[in-house]
């Protein structure tokens, strides 16, 4: 798990899930929270690959917090996981 992102609206965590016993399957993905809306998503696959794919293209514009987060904000119609603190 690595905190790849965290401003006052949005926390991105990556995920890596690897299979000791089957290397191939090893998988992974993004957890893409939403402070405001109190809402997380979980992506992988593709979705995850396109979300990856913007990002560093994004970064290598050297974008404002406020360009991070509207890209990331461009996901949160997707989110419908209530975010529960535990």
């Amino acid at each position: 798990m690595q905190m790849l992102y965290n401003s006052d609206s949005f926390a991105v965590v990556r995920i890596d899930i690897e299979e000791a016993a089957a290397p191939a399957l090893s998988r992974g993905g993004y957890e893409i929270v939403d402070k405001f809306a109190r809402k997380e998503i979980f992506i992988q696959g593709a979705l995850a690959e396109r979300f990856k794919t913007e990002v560093q293209a994004l970064v290598e514009n050297d974008p404002s917090e406020e360009e991070m987060d509207a890209l990331i904000a461009g996901f949160a119609g997707v989110m419908a996981q209530p975010l529960v603190l535990h």
